[in-house]
């Protein structure tokens, strides 16, 4: 772990338990196996790698937290992320 990196692990180990108390299926089981290659892509500072699986649980996300209960955190880390220099979505938000 580098010092550019630590924040967003941090952001990560917040997000990991939250989406551990979304409602059991198999929408949440693809989400937790992302949100894992997630940080651990962030910790081998794997940029193409952090881009598809911010890409790919920021999808599920949207399938199965109709509460919005995670969304805060995961742009967070988002933010976080992009702060440290990653990118984090294939084209410019607008």
């Amino acid at each position: 772990m580098s010092q550019k990196t630590a924040a967003a692990l941090s952001r990560i180990d917040v997000l990991l338990p939250m989406l551990g108390e979304l409602p059991p299926g198999p929408e949440k089981d693809q989400l937790l196996d992302a949100a894992d290659a997630l940080r651990r892509a962030v910790a081998a500072f794997h940029m193409e790698a952090i881009r598809f699986r911010m890409f790919t649980v920021d999808r599920l996300l949207r399938q199965i937290d109709n509460a919005g209960v995670c969304r805060p955190a995961f742009d967070e880390l988002r933010r976080e992320l992009e702060a440290a220099g990653f990118h984090t979505r294939s084209h410019t938000a607008p």
